[in-house]
């Protein structure tokens, strides 16, 4: 195989290229993507469930303070608050959790589509390489990349948090005479401006780095003319080989076809330029079949193995012509020269005939 190193990767990925590398779990993902979506879906179900969220927290809330005064520590207590605290999590983020892990399921599928794939499932024992695993992580540019995204996005984010609850604790210190249940409303509220603000920060980002994968996963992914061209030769065969094949195909079928010669009623000739054996078998065709047809050397060849095997020759240029030009080997007469090929049949049927009767 040619030495592709050093040329200059210039061609988009052929679709088995990209069928390859996804097979083996390259693809175009953005996890900002993935962040935001379910960041955003979060922040819905908070939205949807924030009456159901604010009851749960104000009423567990309730029930806690307000035992605080008669409460006596001993095993059953602190079993019974574990129960208690288990069941208000489990009912409380259960519907946010769910709802979570749908969404991410359905961000991941978004953006590169369903595919179970076993070959990027297998362990390579390349990333089990403890050196190779510090350089990828500390010192490749891809590594590089991502801290740079990372803290740009942290700054950026952090900055924006910032200004938001800045607003919000101030508010905060008009609640100090609030009830449980008004304190867990603006609670909540407070938290839901906070992330819907957030999540038009996180959809800059992410739209930035979604674009910026695509990018990158069809710049990685291109490929040099020689490994279109090598992809070729692999995928439709090598065209010598072809070439080849095909040679050695139709030399089987010409010899096939010489050895039905022997069995045809009639060849009609040019008579140098075309042969056209044809045979007629009234139980089995409804018209005359060519069994052989060639030109020059062949059609020579042709009324050879005809003389020798007593097979007449009849000599009719342009009938010779159009049978070579509108029939296959194989084929049956065309309805329009039925007429020309049954009168030269009739012909050779009747000579052939009163050979037999003189003899």
């Amino acid at each position: 195989m040619a030495n592709n190193e050093g040329q200059e990767k210039t061609e988009d990925a052929t679709s088995k290229k990209l069928s390859d590398s996804r097979d083996e779990g390259q693809v175009a993902k953005s996890q900002e993507m993935s962040s935001f979506l379910i960041f955003s879906g979060g922040f819905f179900i908070l939205f949807a469930f924030r009456d159901f969220i604010s009851d749960q927290i104000s009423g567990m809330t309730t029930y806690v303070f307000r035992s605080l005064d008669v409460l006596t520590i001993n095993i059953n207590i602190v079993q019974l608050y574990f129960y208690k605290a288990l069941g208000f999590f489990a009912l409380t983020m259960a519907p946010i959790l769910l709802g979570l892990m749908v969404i991410g399921f359905v961000s991941n599928v978004g953006q590169i589509g369903f595919k179970i794939s076993l070959k990027a499932m297998k362990p390579k024992m390349s990333k089990f390489n403890l050196a190779k695993g510090i350089k990828r992580i500390f010192f490749s540019s891809r590594s590089l990349v991502e801290v740079a995204k990372s803290l740009a996005k942290l700054f950026v984010i952090g900055l924006f948090t910032y200004i938001v609850l800045d607003d919000l604790i101030q508010e905060a210190v008009l609640i100090i005479d609030h009830s449980v249940a008004q304190i867990v409303v603006f609670m909540i509220e407070s938290a839901l401006t906070l992330i819907w603000k957030l999540a038009l920060v996180f959809a800059v980002i992410a739209a930035a780095d979604f674009i910026f994968q695509r990018h990158k996963h069809k710049k990685d992914l291109k490929m040099s003319k020689q490994e279109v061209k090598d992809e070729g030769k692999q995928t439709d065969g090598d065209p010598q080989v072809k070439a080849r094949i095909k040679s050695i195909q139709f030399e089987t079928a010409r010899k096939r076809m010489m050895q039905d010669v022997p069995n045809a009623d009639v060849v009609i000739t040019n008579p140098t330029h075309y042969a056209i054996a044809i045979k007629y078998d009234q139980e089995k065709n409804a018209a005359p079949r060519i069994l052989a047809k060639g030109v020059d050397t062949l059609a020579q060849r042709i009324k050879k193995v005809a003389t020798e095997n007593g097979v007449p020759l009849h000599e009719n240029r342009e009938l010779a012509r159009a049978l070579y030009k509108v029939a296959d080997v194989g084929d049956e007469i065309p309805s329009e020269l039925f007429q020309a090929v049954a009168q030269i049949l009739a012909h050779i049927f009747r000579q052939r005939n009163s050979r037999k009767s003189i003899v």
